[in-house]
């Protein structure tokens, strides 16, 4: 059943996500200039801001200030993994990383907009898969993956978050997107990117590298 408020703030959940992703993109430059021993701190931050957003989400009360703030903190803490996959496999793997993450992205939310079908059933799913994704990573921590289990981790990663950029913009359409929630959504689909582009990056930085 659709409410009023979906055709009014949709739209503006996607201006804020793709001015969000511009303010990132002005991060990563600036990531550039940052000194090496603030990186840790920064992702700490931004760490600590996710988890403040997660519980702030029932009551919807995240505004644009965090957005941006976050966005751009992101940034800044994603610039050493482009700048690494630049040093370790060429520029030209980053920028083909970019135009498919956008591909996929798109796509998906074309169809996720368009589809009758109420794709919530997702959540649960998505969200186990997600869990099991970071438990994941920090095991890697501690006992790095083989080359080959690093893929394959990608690759589970790319299909989590083209899971949620289904399950977001679905749930808009079907539900409704308030005034308050804009900044909130706008968050969820700016995480569902930024981390879809990471694990198409990792995935194609793995492949140019056993090339």
């Amino acid at each position: 059943m659709y409410t009023q408020t979906a055709p009014n703030y949709m739209p503006s959940v996607l201006r804020s996500f793709a001015l969000s992703l511009a303010v990132s993109v002005i991060g990563m430059a600036a990531g550039m200039y940052i000194p090496q021993a603030l990186f840790l701190p920064l992702a700490l931050l931004e760490a600590a801001m996710l988890i403040g957003a997660f519980i702030m989400r029932k009551k919807k009360s995240i505004g644009y200030t965090f957005l941006y703030l976050f966005t751009f903190i992101s940034g800044i803490t994603t610039y050493p993994i482009i700048a690494y996959y630049i040093a370790e496999s060429g520029a030209n793997v980053v920028l083909m990383a970019g135009v498919t993450a956008t591909a996929v992205f798109g796509g998906l939310a074309l169809y996720a907009s368009a589809t009758k079908r109420d794709l919530s059933f997702l959540g649960g799913f998505l969200f186990a898969a997600l869990l099991a994704l970071v438990v994941l990573g920090i095991f890697n921590i501690f006992s790095p993956l083989s080359s080959m289990a690093m893929l394959v981790y990608s690759f589970i990663g790319i299909l989590v978050f083209s899971g949620y950029v289904l399950f977001d913009i679905n749930r808009m359409k079907h539900y409704g997107v308030s005034a308050e929630e804009v900044p909130l959504m706008a968050l969820n689909l700016y995480l569902d990117f930024i981390n879809l582009f990471i694990n198409i990056l990792r995935f194609f930085g793995i492949l140019s590298n056993d090339d």
